[in-house]
This record gives C-alpha cells, sequence and structure tokens, in this order.
C-alpha cells in the first residue's frame, strides 16, 4: 500500500552533472582509440566532432534516466519506478528491508550528495540503490526506513536520532590500517597496468618489440645476482605498494560500533561508506588466520548476514586486522557463541588418503605421461610426495564439534578458518558422498545458511558414514 500523500520524488538534480563527470574520461578517451585501432592518423577536428557527439549522447542519455527514475516511500512499502522506453516498477514491502546505508565518493562529497542502498534479507547485496541523494534526504530515508515509523514523524533535514549506549567495538588507527596493507599485498595491479598500456600501443605508436628488444639485451649485457635480486626487490615492493594504496583507500578510518541491537560500520578514505549489520540478521561467525598474519597473532572476523553483502562471500567485515584478544571481543559482540578450540574432533583418517589421491593423481600422470617424450620432465615424480604431506596438515587442521547452540568447524593449513554456526541459522544440511568416500566409508555434511555463497562453507568433510547421518540428525533435531 501506498501512501497517497507521499509525493514521488526524483534522485538530486545534481546526479546528471556527477554522472557525466564520472563518464567524462571515457567519452575523452574513446574518440583518439577508436581512431587508432581503425587505423587513422590522429585528426584534431575529426576528435572534436566525436567528442562532441559522445558527449552530447552522454549528457542526454544521463538526463533521460534521471528524470525517468522515481522512488515514493508509502506506510508499507516503497515503489521505485525507472525505464524510458521499458517502464519497471519495483514494490519493497518496508518490513522486509533490513538495512539502509549511506555511501559516499569522493564526487559525490563535492556536490554534497550520498547513495542510499535498500538492503533485504532476499539477496546477496543491495535490494535497491537510490544514486543520489542530498545527505538531509540521505539521512531522512535511513531514520524512516530502519525504524519503519511513519511518513509524517520525519521531514527532510530532520537528523537521524541518537541512539542511548553506542560503543566501540572495534576500530583501526591509521598505523594498523598500514601494517595490515603490507600483508595484504598484489601483483594484480602490476598486471593491470602493463595490460593497459600494451593495449594502448597502437595510439601511442610504440615499437614495443624494439622496445623491450633493447631492454633485453641491455639486460643480458649487465646480468647478475645482485641486478636479478634487485628486479625482485622492486617487483615487491610494487606489490607492497599497491596492497598498502588498496587497504588504506578501503579501511581508512574503519570504526565498528554497536547500538541498540546494531552494528555501525564505518570506514573509507575517498569513498566513506557506512553500513548497519542488525543482531538478528547475522547468520554466523568466521575467524581468519592468514599464512603469514595468523603466524603473527593477527586475525579477521567476519559475519554472514541475512542479506549477504556485495562481497563475494556474501560476508561483512567486523574486524579486518585484528588480534586474537580483540577478535574474541567482537564475536563476544555479536549473538554468536564463543569459538572454542578444546573438545574439537577430528576427521577421518580416510580424509588424508582421499585428499593425496585427488589431489596427487595430477601431479603423478602429468610428468609420468610428458617423460615419455621429454626425459627431463621424469624429475616433476619427485613433487608425488607433497600431496601426502599437505593431507596430513589438512586433517590435522580440520576438525568440529557440536556445541550446545551452535556448530563449530575449524579448517585450513595456511591460511586457517574457525566456523561459528548458530543451529537456529541452519537452512539445510546435506550429507553427500563421492564414489571415492563411498569406498572409503566417509561422507561430508554440507551446512547452508541464508546469504551464503563463495567457495569457503563450514562443511564437515570425510567423517565416518554413520557419523556424518548422526551428526546431521543431531543439528535437525535440534533446530527443530
Amino acid at each position: 500500500m501506498i501512501d497517497p500523500g507521499a509525493a514521488p520524488r526524483r534522485l538530486h538534480i545534481l546526479t546528471v552533472i556527477m554522472r557525466f563527470v564520472k563518464r567524462a574520461p571515457s567519452t575523452v578517451i574513446l574518440p583518439p582509440l577508436i581512431l587508432g585501432f581503425a587505423g587513422r592518423e590522429f585528426h584534431p577536428a575529426l576528435a572534436l566532432g566525436a567528442f562532441a557527439a559522445i558527449a552530447a549522447a552522454v549528457i542526454l542519455s544521463t538526463w533521460l534516466g534521471w528524470w525517468s527514475f522515481t522512488y515514493r516511500i508509502g506506510a508499507e512499502e516503497v515503489l521505485i519506478q525507472h525505464g524510458v522506453l521499458q517502464r519497471r516498477r519495483r514494490s519493497i514491502p518496508r518490513g522486509r528491508i533490513q538495512d539502509v546505508s549511506i555511501e559516499r565518493s569522493p564526487f559525490a562529497r563535492v556536490f554534497g550528495l550520498a547513495v542510499v542502498k535498500l538492503e533485504t534479507g532476499g539477496g546477496e547485496a543491495e535490494e535497491a540503490r537510490l544514486d543520489s541523494v542530498s545527505m538531509a534526504e540521505a539521512e531522512r530515508l535511513r531514520a524512516l526506513l530502519r525504524g519503519h515509523r511513519p511518513v509524517a514523524e520525519i521531514r527532510v533535514g530532520a537528523e537521524a536520532p541518537v541512539q542511548p549506549g553506542r560503543r566501540i567495538v572495534f576500530a583501526m588507527s591509521l598505523g594498523r590500517v598500514l601494517l595490515c596493507g603490507v600483508f595484504g599485498f598484489s601483483m594484480i595491479w602490476i598486471a593491470a597496468i602493463f595490460g593497459a598500456i600494451h593495449s594502448l600501443d597502437r595510439v601511442l605508436k610504440l615499437d614495443w618489440e624494439k622496445l623491450f628488444g633493447e631492454a633485453e639485451r641491455f639486460a643480458f649485457a649487465r646480468f647478475s645476482i645482485l641486478a636479478l635480486f634487485l628486479v625482485l626487490a622492486m617487483a615487491l615492493l610494487l606489490c607492497l605498494i599497491a596492497g598498502v594504496a588498496r587497504t588504506l583507500l578501503k579501511d581508512y578510518g574503519f570504526t565498528l560500533t554497536h547500538e541498540s541491537g546494531r552494528f555501525r560500520r564505518i570506514r573509507g578514505l575517498l569513498t566513506r561508506s557506512e553500513v548497519v549489520i542488525a543482531d538478528r540478521r547475522i547468520q554466523l561467525g568466521l575467524v581468519r588466520r592468514g599464512a603469514i598474519s595468523g603466524r603473527l597473532g593477527w586475525n579477521s572476523v567476519e559475519v554472514q548476514t541475512l542479506g549477504g553483502s556485495a562481497d563475494r562471500a556474501g560476508r561483512q567485515e567486523m574486524a579486518p586486522f585484528a588480534t586474537a584478544e580483540e577478535a574474541a571481543q567482537v564475536i563476544a559482540a555479536t549473538p554468536l557463541p564463543p569459538f572454542q578450540r578444546p573438545g574439537l574432533r577430528p576427521v577421518a583418517p580416510a580424509h588424508i588418503l582421499r585428499f593425496a589421491i585427488h589431489h596427487g593423481m595430477p601431479i603423478v600422470l602429468v610428468p609420468g605421461i610428458a617423460g615419455f617424450f621429454l626425459s627431463p620432465l621424469w624429475w616433476g615424480l619427485l613433487l608425488a610426495p607433497a600431496p601426502v604431506i599437505l593431507a596430513i596438515f589438512q586433517r590435522a587442521g580440520h576438525r568440529y564439534a557440536l556445541r550446545d547452540t551452535s556448530l563449530q568447524v575449524m579448517r585450513g593449513v595456511l591460511s586457517q578458518r574457525d566456523w561459528i554456526v548458530p543451529i537456529e541459522s541452519i537452512q539445510t544440511l546435506t550429507v553427500r558422498r563421492s564414489w571415492l568416500q563411498r569406498r572409503l566409508g566417509v561422507a561430508t555434511v554440507t551446512v547452508d545458511t541464508a546469504g551464503a555463497s563463495g567457495w569457503h562453507r563450514p562443511d564437515v568433510s570425510d567423517v565416518p558414514f554413520d557419523s556424518a547421518l548422526a551428526l546431521a540428525r543431531a543439528l535437525t533435531a535440534r533446530g527443530d
């Protein structure tokens, strides 16, 4: 039901300018790129005409998109309509709205705007996105929709009520953020830079063969072990800089507070985001320890929420870089029980054999077959014991226990994960057995919760078949 007194609203008019500014780089770069890839020489008049035509088309499409988008906050639902040629109408019941988050990019800060995201329990990310509204309107929408308050009680410019009892659960200083970035180095940005430069070779008219030929001859002429180490050190330094920059942009000013049954997370250097996570939406908890940072005592805490998140795994970060004590405090602030290592049971010894066969077969077959064609490849068979050794550590790190109110699972060798799954959050249970597992007499118990996605799940792999059935029955009985 839509409140007759609630008139439809459009996004802020400055959204048109902001969206055009965002598209401006591609509008400027596209004409010379088209000319370059078409094999034509750069001509200023032709490029200017192409730029003007593209700019006009972008402005027109942006304005039409803004004009056709309307939203209305009714007594019982949020109605969103958009589309020029094909009109779309979307109705979201207000009772389904779980989170209302506000995000401000650098462009949005310049224009005094914000993006409002409406999240429900039925998807892995936001249900609706209002991009962009004024900050006063964003605050009004947040206060209106979070508490499901009547429309008449909140007007434009009204500030969200301050909730009593707000406390800081976890916060990251600038030094902590930079240290976190050191452990998050990545080579993906270096590959992206070189890929972008190579894709523009026709426009930049660089002779890559001659350029790399000169570099190759210089490298061979001046080759030394010291030069090799300097190159590797430079690559490592670039990776560290990329990791620190990425972490600084994402987690600067990270603050997690708790008040009135909900968490509020604020972070970001250029793009400031604010996400609210209601206690009742938390489905499970995960404490991760990296291969290197985990050995130094650093943990990350994540929770699976009912509506998921924009993250590929559908989880929300509660503490990206915390000590063991801080991680325990974050878990204690949630409705989740603490993770307890004492009493965890190991999986069956058959896990070692299955893991070794599954991962070791390619290592044996590839050099075994390739060795008939090129004898030095026989040396690859020396890697055959590696999967067996890894499987031994894999079983040692894979344990589980059924507690009074939760299923707790530990997995991982280098990177370790501790799962806390409340029994009441379990949606489906599956006991599955592959061909090899049937021969070994073991099974895997797959646990699914609402909003779960991604590869890593709190599954219990390779337990005796009778134990797997007993675990599934116990979880089902307690869930009922």
